[in-house]
Formats: C-alpha cells, sequence, structure tokens
C-alpha cells in the first residue's frame, strides 16, 4: 500500500488502483482535486481543517455514488446529497472501495478542561495504517504504520511522544503540523525524530511525498 502525505491531516492509500482519502480538510486548495481522485473518503470529525465540508457536498453533488464513511454527527447533515455515505461508530468494521477499515477512539482530546469534547474517530486501514483524527486514545490492535498529530492547541511533543510509546507501531509518521513554521519543524524534528525523545522516531514526509506502508 502507498501513502501520500497531503496539507495538514490529509493522506491517501492507494492499493491495487484503489485510492482512499483520510481527512481532506479546507487547509489544501487542493482538496476538490484529491475529492475528485478518491475511491472513497473517511473522515474522523467535524473540524474543518480535517472536513471541508463545501468540497465534499460539491463532489457528492458530482459522483452521489462517492462512498463516504464517518460519524452521524459529522456526516448526518449531509447524508441524503449522496447514496454512499456511511454513517458508523466506534467498533465498526467495513469495507469500503476494496479497503478494511475499522473504527477506534470516540473522543476528540481536550483542548479546554472546560470544554466539551466533541465525537472523534481513529480508522485502521488493512490492520496496517493507523489515522487517529485528532485523539490520542490508544486502539487495542497491534498498528504497523502510526500516523501522529504533532501541532495544534490541544498537543504537546511530549504527548505524542507517549502516544507512540503507548502503540508501540512499527513506523510512526508526524501529521496535523500545518500550525508550525520552519522553525517549529526543526524544533519536532530535533525532539521526536531521529536521536529525539520519541521511542519510534517520526519520519516527516513533505507535501505531496509518498512511501510504501
Amino acid at each position: 500500500m502507498r501513502l501520500t502525505k497531503h496539507i495538514h491531516a490529509c493522506v491517501m492509500l492507494e492499493d491495487g488502483g484503489r485510492t482512499l482519502l483520510i481527512d481532506p480538510g479546507a487547509f489544501d486548495p487542493r482538496t476538490p482535486e484529491l475529492l475528485a481522485a478518491a475511491d472513497a473518503v473517511l473522515i474522523s470529525h467535524a473540524h474543518y481543517d480535517h472536513f471541508d465540508r463545501p468540497a465534499l457536498e460539491a463532489e457528492l453533488a458530482r459522483r452521489p455514488s462517492l462512498p463516504v464513511v464517518g460519524l452521524a454527527e459529522v456526516l448526518g447533515p449531509i447524508a441524503e446529497v449522496g447514496t454512499g455515505v456511511e454513517l458508523v461508530s466506534p467498533g465498526a468494521r467495513i469495507e469500503v472501495a476494496g479497503f478494511e477499515v475499522e473504527v477506534h477512539g470516540g473522543l476528540h482530546a481536550e483542548i479546554y478542561p472546560d470544554d466539551p469534547r466533541i465525537p472523534s474517530v481513529g480508522f485502521l486501514v488493512d490492520g496496517r495504517v493507523y489515522h487517529p483524527g485528532d485523539s490520542y486514545e490508544v486502539p487495542e490492535v497491534a498498528i504497523a504504520t502510526l500516523l501522529v498529530p504533532v501541532s495544534g492547541p490541544w498537543t504537546r511533543f511530549a504527548d505524542a511522544a507517549a502516544f507512540v510509546a503507548a502503540v508501540s507501531p512499527r513506523r510512526a509518521i508526524a501529521i496535523h503540523e500545518a500550525a508550525l513554521s520552519e522553525i517549529g519543524l526543526r524544533m519536532l524534528d530535533g525532539h521526536l525524530g531521529e536521536g529525539g525523545r520519541s521511542p519510534v522516531p517520526l519520519e516527516r514526509l513533505e507535501v505531496g511525498a509518498s512511501t510504501d506502508v
């Protein structure tokens, strides 16, 4: 399976000519193009950096049968736009566009102690690649490749390192880094890259770069 890193938390997985797009958000001007190339879409939660609702609704108007998977709290309002919208809950196991997808988690990480935590899930694809959405909840399954959020109002490097330690993947790839400046990215590499505090050094892919997973 081939993983391509796009802006922020968006990745595309490709296998056997099939493409699965995860969390195409509003930060990426290429989101409409990415949606047009996808055979299926997974949405972890409702925040706009993961879910570009206008772009997705436009693609569903063009391709109503496009499979789109996510929580009822997120996709329920657009379920009538497309015939391929599938509403799931944590614990679900489904097949979408030939990919096996397990749904984990349930809640977004805490941002402020007095704010309610919104629903957010993680997706394990083909038992190999785990996209956690906006959460450091640890799935109770073995993970080969872990995607690790590294920036945002709910994150800090120490928590990212602890997440990697708890999951114990073979590989860890940084995502959710759009808020970091070039200086911040260098700090990330120093703290969590080779020789840093993460037990599995974080790999950082440039936008548009791909790797086999």
